[in-house]
């Protein structure tokens, strides 16, 4: 974001609690209107890629979609001229999981959710001159606004349900919503220009309109981790417990008070004394399957992948796979913890396996053993998806 604001003091002082508008950025590298146009008539975009609204009234796909002709008769392709005839007639396109279609925020979004350690989507909306695509809402998840093209002005209230979970959306509070955008003051109404950024966490209710041109902006969500995600790993381990897993008595009513509270009492000891049971290296393998999938690690090209590994040599320089998310144990067998696997490695391999986790480039005569360990290492390592090449200066 723009400004002069530290990230250790918007850690502390807006994380999760307060909006900010800020000044002073260029997200230009990042996406525009052109970029936007290329994705929309020359990317064979499917559904669910594309959304277009209009006054909070989502269009149908079959208004925009249809088969792509020859070869291409998948019937949910995204149909330029049907988009185009929308935005003329006051739709905002909705470009969505950009965070998987366009290169630069491919790589963006790699780079945040890796120092972030949550999750990252990014959608683009760009919405015609004088219109609004959606109305006050909230959102389940953290977001930043980034300004890219045109103007929009931002309305932004305090939250009417703090700190939403995900099956808590909006329209639960649809009237409450609907109510506070009316009737209280604003923490923010303010007009965003190319360069501005805004920071809405979640909960709090926004709604923003296009001024006297086409506007757009990205919103990188950030799709919070919160407290409630380890009571819901805590409950789920509870089913180790043989104790909690038996039937309830013959005849048991659940929906009499008077019979769930011996029940009642009889679980919430049992789950107390399995929570004080569980420690985190009990809980940390769910967490990372259930978290680090949320985000994939830098892209891969294949060819060139496979090229690499079919070339190693003692003079190959290599370095950790940008975005992966691991753990690294040492022992007998050392133990690298994936988001969907663990590779397990000889003991003596833990010093070369750490400076090959470290994140900078290795060459691979370098690593501290043998020769021809060095090469069935990083072979496998590369095989694994672990590692790629460095790539070349001259490259």
């Amino acid at each position: 974001m723009g400004g002069e604001l530290d990230l250790d003091e918007f850690g502390r002082s807006y994380w999760g609690a307060r909006a900010l508008l800020s000044h002073g950025g260029d997200y230009s590298d990042l996406f525009s209107l052109q970029a936007a146009d290329e994705l929309l008539s020359h990317r064979g975009l499917r559904t669910p890629f594309l959304r277009i609204a209009k006054n909070g009234t989502v269009v149908g796909d079959s208004q925009f979609t249809g088969p792509a002709g020859v070869g291409a008769e998948i019937g949910d392709q995204i149909r330029d001229d049907k988009v185009a005839a929308l935005f003329a007639s006051g739709h905002t396109v909705v470009l969505q999981a950009l965070h998987r279609t366009w290169p630069a925020l491919v790589d963006f979004a790699t780079q945040l959710s890796s120092d972030a350690k949550h999750p990252v989507q990014i959608n683009a909306y760009i919405t015609p001159a004088e219109s609004q695509g959606f109305s006050a809402h909230y959102d389940v998840h953290d977001v930043f606004v980034l300004q890219v093209a045109g103007e929009k002005h931002w309305t932004v209230h305090e939250p009417v349900h703090v700190d939403p979970l995900r099956n808590q959306p909006w329209t639960d509070h649809s009237q409450a919503v609907a109510a506070a955008a009316r009737d209280r003051a604003p923490v923010i109404d303010d007009v965003l220009r190319p360069g501005d950024a805004l920071y809405v966490p979640r909960g709090f209710l926004h709604s923003a309109k296009a001024l006297g041109g086409v506007s757009a902006h990205l919103t990188v969500g950030l799709h919070t981790m919160t407290r409630y995600l380890l009571v819901q790993e805590l409950a789920a381990l509870a089913a180790d417990e043989p104790a909690l897993r038996a039937a309830l008595p013959l005849g048991f009513d659940p929906g009499d008070p008077s019979q769930l509270a011996g029940v009642l009492e009889e679980v919430t000891a049992l789950f107390t004394k399995r929570i004080e049971q569980t420690t985190p290296t009990d809980l940390a393998p769910r967490l990372r399957r259930r978290t680090w999938s949320g985000n994939r690690p830098a892209p891969l090209p294949p060819l060139a992948h496979a090229a690499a590994i079919a070339a190693l040599n003692p003079s190959t320089t290599v370095r950790l796979r940008p975005g992966l998310r691991f753990h690294l144990v040492e022992g007998d067998p050392v133990r690298l913890h994936l988001a969907d696997r663990t590779i397990s490695l000889p003991k003596a391999t833990y010093p070369a396996v750490a400076a090959l986790c470290a994140g900078t480039d290795v060459k691979v005569s370098d690593l501290p053993m043998d020769e021809a360990d060095q090469l069935v290492l990083v072979r496998r390592l590369l095989t694994e998806a672990v590692l790629v090449q460095s790539p070349r200066e001259d490259s």
